[in-house]
């Protein structure tokens, strides 16, 4: 009997993914998909999808951020500034970045307008609220989560110290893949990316399958602990790895 898990990260446009049946983990493959969709009807048909973008839109912000961001924040410490503050609800739908300032400050306590890095990531958020609004059997399906954490998580909960991009991606990168082959993934599916899928989006992509894993065992930590859901009955929650935390080498004395 198989069981299929996927992990999903925007690129350019469309989604790097990974899939991984654990039942037979000789089985896996990667992949460019024009559309989340795409990936949820794949012959594969996976159990649980790990996907790095926003899901549950509260159509009010107060606290400078969902209260999974703040949570995912709190957990990542130096890096936080990678966890992209969500606007409300009605921002993410605006027409344009002006639209989405206006409306995210209208609707945020203290009034917040995201960057124009954020904005950009919204038709994403947008895509994948629709799917989950005109299919509701998916829920159960796509998980949210966020490859830092995911990454911070299996480094023994603590900072890489390491960019994936910029002049020390190199290193960076070779950290990541690191920790996710020690994280028992197979050595074929990290060097297995795809034309048109950059280094830092296909590790991302296999940084979500991990979670995917962790969430299908019921070892995945949710942030926060308690999360709360959205006027759609969308839960806004980030889902981390189990810690890795207990598995570090103990320094030489």
């Amino acid at each position: 009997m198989a069981r299929w898990i996927a992990g999903l990260d925007g690129c350019r446009g469309a989604w790097a993914g990974a899939l991984l049946d654990l039942d037979d983990p000789a089985r896996h493959r990667c992949a460019l998909f024009p559309d989340v969709a795409a990936l949820l009807d794949t012959p594969e048909q996976p159990l649980i999808v790990g996907i790095d973008v926003p899901i549950g839109l509260p159509d009010r912000i107060v606290g400078g951020g969902r209260s999974a961001d703040r949570a995912a924040r709190a957990r990542l410490g130096p890096a936080r500034s990678s966890v992209f503050p969500m606007p409300p609800r009605a921002a993410v739908y605006a027409p344009d970045y002006e639209s989405a300032k206006a409306a995210s400050r209208a609707g945020s306590e203290p009034p917040y307008a995201p960057s124009i890095q954020g904005f950009n990531i919204f038709r994403y958020v947008r895509a994948v609220d629709t799917l989950l609004r005109e299919r509701p059997e998916a829920r159960d399906r796509l998980h949210e989560v966020h490859p830092e954490v995911a990454f911070h998580a299996l480094n023994g909960d603590q900072p890489l110290g390491l960019p994936k991009k910029g002049r020390n991606a190199q290193a960076g990168l070779a950290s990541r893949r690191t920790l996710l082959a020690a994280a028992g993934l197979p050595e074929a599916l990290i060097a297995g990316r795809v034309k048109g899928v950059p280094e830092d989006d296909h590790l991302d992509a296999l940084a979500a399958l991990i979670v995917a894993r962790d969430i299908l065992d019921g070892c995945a930590v949710p942030l926060p602990a308690r999360p709360e859901r959205d006027a759609h009955g969308l839960p806004v929650v980030i889902w981390a790895p189990a810690s890795r935390a207990d598995d570090r080498t103990p320094p030489e004395r």
